[in-house]
């Protein structure tokens, strides 16, 4: 279980500024709902160029709220360069940090900012870059050149590996795709699995990457068969008579089979 600090404990349960500002005078939005979170800023600025309100809207977790409530509280009186200053960093030690499973959400908020402020300024996009080198994953910082050499030099074939050496992939997970196409490209491949070992694997799955997540809600899940490419599972606990049944099986328990097994994979509910 993961630990949080009292502000983050504070900031959510009475978050400051949420809401939205009308006539803003730069707006900027980040994460994804397919991600699970999503951020809004909006800011207004004076004629000398200082943020006198900062307000946001937000769908996410605990963290997402946290870090966007302490964030607008950050912004509030500083110039527009002043603000860009401020880092993810900076907005989790503003927190007394944050789990590593969690610093997405203030790289969330950082993102947010910056889009608003490059609203502001009438900037575009830019890859992101730090010394030089291409970065894949925000979250950690974790750079191009540093995941190929996970995989060639350390010899990590799938996202877990990856987690497990740099910790990319490990957080918002919107550099996922990016990450697979580096392991498709430089990754040595492994010869098909037998159907034992295609079995044990969606087990393995099953019990590392699900069971885990469900039961935090006081759910289950259990590996009843398997044919071809069609896995069937049976939802225990609470899951079993959830009505988002359907949607956990296909947006996560299909996804993590996908992802780490076999992408042609289909998760079918026994009763």
């Amino acid at each position: 279980m993961w630990e949080y600090s009292d502000k983050v404990k504070e900031h959510y349960k009475n978050p400051k500024n949420v809401g939205s500002i009308e006539n803003a005078d730069a707006i900027g939005e980040a994460g994804a709902l397919a991600c699970g979170d999503k951020l809004k800023i909006y800011l207004k600025i004076d004629k000398n160029g200082v943020i006198t309100d900062a307000k946001f809207q937000t769908f996410g977790c605990g963290s997402a709220v946290a870090s966007s409530s302490i964030l607008t509280e950050m912004i509030i009186g500083k110039t527009v360069q002043e603000a860009r200053k401020i880092t993810n960093k900076d907005i989790a030690d503003e927190l007394d940090g944050l789990p590593p499973e969690k610093m997405h959400c203030s790289v969330m908020g950082h993102e947010a900012l910056e889009d608003a402020l490059k609203n502001y300024f009438g900037e575009e996009k830019k890859e992101e870059i730090s010394n030089g080198k291409k970065i894949v994953c925000n979250c950690f910082s974790v750079s191009e050149d540093e995941i190929i050499k996970a995989i060639v030099e350390k010899g990590a074939k799938t996202l877990d590996d990856i987690k497990e050496i740099n910790y990319a992939g490990g957080g918002c997970m919107r550099c996922v795709p990016n990450i697979k196409m580096l392991l498709d490209k430089y990754a040595k491949k492994d010869t098909a699995l037998n159907p034992v070992q295609f079995i044990l694997k969606i087990n393995k799955v099953l019990e590392t990457n699900v069971a885990g997540e469900l039961g935090k809600d006081s759910g289950g899940i259990e590996l009843v068969n398997v044919e071809n490419k069609n896995v069937y599972v049976k939802l225990t606990g609470t899951c079993s008579s959830c009505k988002n049944a359907t949607m956990t099986l296909k947006n996560f328990v299909e996804a993590q089979l996908r992802e780490h097994v076999d992408p042609e994979i289909n998760v079918i509910e026994v009763k």
